[in-house]
């Protein structure tokens, strides 16, 4: 049978990880420091394995150990073992780091992505509109006279085509003809696809 081996000598035969978190969570800042000299070394070993960053895995340590003194009343010897709560606040806080990095990434990435947007340009529209407004005006006097008629009163007025007929003294089919024509030939001169 093997036996385990302790670096540094000796095991001790002190207390066990579930006192000692027992005394902690009465107050006990000796306990602590033997609490922290037990699970320093495999708490720092799980947290870096998970950021991969030396800086932030020491950081990550310190608030898991404080955490560890925090809430240490917490820890039920019944649900599991010492180490065990203590591996599982190491890992819930070092994958919370990676989620918050992610997240600080993904918000730069997309803050950089709108300063890449053009801002609106008010002068631009409006050339752009002016110049839409020219082009139907120049398409409208391509239109006969009759035609012309119909359209500025039917789209320009707001007239219904039975006003428009009867504005102009002509029959209603004619009006919706002349209206038909005159938007067909609108349509062309525009360029607007049917």
């Amino acid at each position: 049978m093997k036996q385990a081996v302790h670096i540094g000598g000796p095991a001790s035969a002190g207390p066990d990880l579930q006192e000692l978190l027992g005394r902690v969570a009465r107050g006990d800042q000796k306990a602590f420091a033997q609490v922290y000299d037990m699970v320093c070394g495999p708490v720092l070993g799980l947290v870096r394995s998970v950021l991969r960053d030396p800086a932030q895995s020491e950081e990550v340590t310190q608030e898991v150990l404080l955490e560890v003194w925090r809430s240490a009343p917490r820890f039920q010897a019944s649900r599991g073992s010492g180490m065990t709560w203590v591996l599982t606040l190491a890992h819930r806080r070092a994958v919370d780091r990676v989620r918050s990095a992610q997240a600080s990434s993904d918000r730069e990435h997309r803050a950089a992505l709108l300063d890449r947007t053009p801002a609106f340009d008010e002068v631009t529209e409006q050339v752009e509109s002016r110049l839409e407004r020219e082009q139907v005006r120049r398409c409208v006097r391509t239109l006969t006279e009759l035609q012309r008629q119909s359209v500025t009163l039917a789209y320009y007025q707001g007239l219904a085509y039975r006003e428009v007929a009867e504005l102009l003294s002509v029959p209603l089919g004619t009006v919706k003809t002349r209206l038909r024509d005159g938007l067909i030939r609108l349509r062309d001169c525009l360029g607007v696809n049917a």
